[in-house]
């Protein structure tokens, strides 16, 4: 598994990515990031990014990803190994209070902001999944 150790700012960066800032998201790809713009099309639920994640070191980033999606096998590989960030930002994303406050005592603003983020994300989704009228769309 390849570390996920990074600047705030890189942090911030794929906040924006995610948001759908296309320069950024360029920038990510161009400068030794590209598994960062990857884990967004992972979010927003593209295969094979998930495939990218997990063939080029990065299952922790695509378990997180999964859990945040209610995959319990998922999360509790995370907690198996010990990946208690990952853990608690899925668990966040999943509406866990516990992990709210876990994330607001153990993790950087940037890291807080992320996950707020890939849970705004992912409500989205699930709201347009929910909604007859975009049934297929995404």
């Amino acid at each position: 598994m390849k570390p996920m150790t990074y600047h705030p700012k890189i942090i911030m960066a794929w906040v924006k990515a995610l948001e759908g800032n296309h320069e950024i998201t360029k920038w990510l790809n161009e400068n030794g990031f590209a598994e960062l713009p990857i884990a967004c099309s992972a979010i927003y639920l593209k295969n094979e990014a998930r495939t990218w994640l997990m063939e080029n070191g990065y299952p922790h980033l695509l378990a997180m990803i999964n859990a945040a999606e209610g995959n319990l096998r998922a999360l509790r590989w995370l907690e198996k190994n010990n990946m208690d960030l990952l853990a608690n930002m899925a668990k966040a994303i999943e509406d866990d209070q516990n992990a709210w406050a876990w994330l607001k005592h153990n993790a950087t603003q940037d890291l807080f902001i992320l996950t707020q983020t890939i849970k705004r994300i992912k409500d989205g989704i699930e709201e347009k999944h929910n909604d007859i009228h975009s049934f297929g769309k995404d």
